[in-house]
This record gives C-alpha cells, sequence and structure tokens, in this order.
C-alpha cells in the first residue's frame, strides 16, 4: 500500500489552491471547478468543493472545521521559507522553532484554518527519517 494523497474539503477552492500555490510555488492541477491538486513528488494534496462530500457520503466532511491534522511539507531551509512566505501568509501559529525529535518547523494556518507545517531536518537523526 502506497499513501498518496490527502483532501481537504473547503467552500472556496479557488481561494485554497491560490494559498497553496503561494505558500509551496507549485501549480494545481485542475480536474474541474470542483477538484484541483497540488502535486509533489512524494505526495498531492487534493482540494475539493463541498459539492463534492455527497458524491462520497452526504454530510461526512465539513470545511474549515479541523482540529487534528496538520498537513507537512519538507523544505530545504525553513527560516528562508519563512522570510519568503511574510507577505503569503498571515496566520502564523509558530515560527521556525526546532523540535526535540530534530526538525526546525514552521506552523502556520491556511485561509480554512488548517494547520500546515514546513519543516526542515536539521539533526542527522531526523535527516535519516526522512531519508527512508
Amino acid at each position: 500500500m502506497d499513501f498518496v494523497s490527502i483532501r481537504i474539503i473547503t467552500g472556496d477552492v479557488p481561494r485554497l489552491v491560490g494559498f497553496y500555490e503561494r505558500a509551496t510555488g507549485v501549480r494545481a492541477r485542475w480536474a474541474t471547478d470542483d477538484f484541483a491538486e497540488i502535486v509533489t513528488p512524494t505526495a498531492t494534496l487534493a482540494l475539493a468543493s463541498t459539492r463534492t462530500v455527497p458524491l462520497f457520503a452526504p454530510g461526512s466532511a465539513r470545511p474549515a472545521d479541523n482540529h487534528s491534522v496538520i498537513t507537512e511539507f519538507l523544505v530545504d531551509d525553513v527560516d528562508r521559507v519563512h522570510r519568503e512566505l511574510a507577505d503569503r501568509v498571515t496566520d502564523v501559529v509558530a515560527g521556525p522553532t526546532t523540535m526535540p525529535w530534530g526538525n526546525r518547523s514552521l506552523l502556520f494556518r491556511d485561509p480554512d484554518g488548517n494547520l500546515v507545517n514546513f519543516f526542515t531536518p536539521v539533526t542527522e537523526a531526523a535527516r535519516e527519517r526522512v531519508a527512508r
């Protein structure tokens, strides 16, 4: 089994796609007006309209109501990325901080309030975990 994507349900797909395009520098691939993907070499962030929810199960997902998932992106230099995102990200939860497990992390919220973590492994053990 391969983990390939995570999907965020939103009430405003163009707004959220625009945010992630600016934050990641990756252009979205649009399938329909209700569905787009930010595709990276290792995983995909899918962004879908609330209109897609009934296709799976009516009422099974609500936009802007995540309180437990953090979407994470590995970056080469989190401090540089923090400086570059200063004019794009308005809700920074925690500026670059080195975590006990060896990642330097930048935690912020997307326009729907979802937590996003950009991180760089800074210890040998953390770099080894990412290399697996």
